[in-house]
């Protein structure tokens, strides 16, 4: 299994990007048959049988994901949101183990990884194990992909007297923890694909440009952006707000505002990511 394990980290970084089709289209499925090892060490050689057994499996699992009007079956060139891979190995003379995955080719991430075991190796007991890695593939299949999100860096309102000058190195180390944990808590969740926003706006702020960040984000291959606020009440006083637009028309989706919150400058992560976690994971 091992082995099997190895194959399916690999592929996570060589599948080609892709993404489901829009709108009512069936969502392609690609499919590789799965690979098939005898480490029984029985004395006969069950080669074809084994052979005939694992065609026959495939093309029940390949029969039941097209035969769900969502999915059709594609290859990965051929616009394939989904992955489907495994393999089979037979430890005695009653007992296998199924190693299945299935990526979401867009994010290159696992959407499931399962391994599995049935006794028997007959047509029957075949049967019954590829029921079941079908019903578990469907399930894993109609799980919402994670939303591609672009998390910018968030910025510092000053509304105090103290000299930007004295606190700005400090201020930029906490503002980037800030950043890193709302990034790290919302990847966590699984419900968003955190996208890299590299250094595209460094010199300018987003708060106030009127919702331009939705079209950066757009152009970095993001489905919604997010930019976050710290507002800096007193040395000892703080509030904090984001909010959530959609790229393709800018639209809010969501926003959050801490309220007056008592900390020193340490206490602002901690503070952004309960806010973010409270208003986009565990309230969905």
């Amino acid at each position: 299994m091992r082995r099997i394990a190895l194959i399916l980290s690999a592929l996570l970084f060589v599948l080609p990007a892709s993404q489901s089709p829009a709108g009512a289209e069936a969502i392609g499925v690609a499919m590789d048959d799965f690979s098939y090892t005898d480490t029984s060490a029985e004395p006969a050689n069950q080669t074809a049988a084994h052979e005939r057994r694992l065609q026959a499996f495939m093309a029940a699992l390949r029969r039941d994901v097209s035969a769900d009007g969502r999915y059709r079956l594609a290859s990965a060139q051929d616009g394939a949101a989904f992955k489907v891979i495994g393999g089979i190995q037979k430890t005695s003379t009653l007992v296998q183990w199924a190693k299945v995955a299935v990526i979401d080719v867009g994010a290159k991430k696992l959407v499931m990884d399962k391994l599995y075991t049935f006794r028997g190796d007959n047509d029957e007991s075949w049967e019954r194990a590829e029921m079941f890695v079908s019903r578990e593939v469907m399930a894993a299949l109609s799980t919402p992909a994670p939303v591609a999100l672009a998390v910018f860096d968030f910025e510092l309102e000053d509304t105090t007297a103290a000299s930007a000058g004295a606190s700005a190195a400090s201020d930029a180390s906490y503002l980037a923890e800030v950043t890193a944990g709302v990034r790290e808590e919302l990847s966590r969740s699984g419900r968003y694909r955190i996208v890299d926003v590299g250094g595209e706006v460094k010199a300018r702020a987003l708060r106030d440009c009127g919702g331009c960040e939705a079209a950066i984000a757009q152009k970095l291959g993001a489905d919604q952006s997010l930019i976050g606020v710290v507002r800096r009440v007193s040395r000892t006083e703080y509030t904090l707000g984001f909010q959530v637009r959609d790229t393709r028309t800018g639209a809010v989706l969501a926003r959050g505002d801490s309220g007056l919150r008592m900390g020193a400058d340490y206490s602002w992560k901690r503070g952004a990511v309960r806010l973010v976690s409270e208003k986009l994971v565990t309230s969905q």
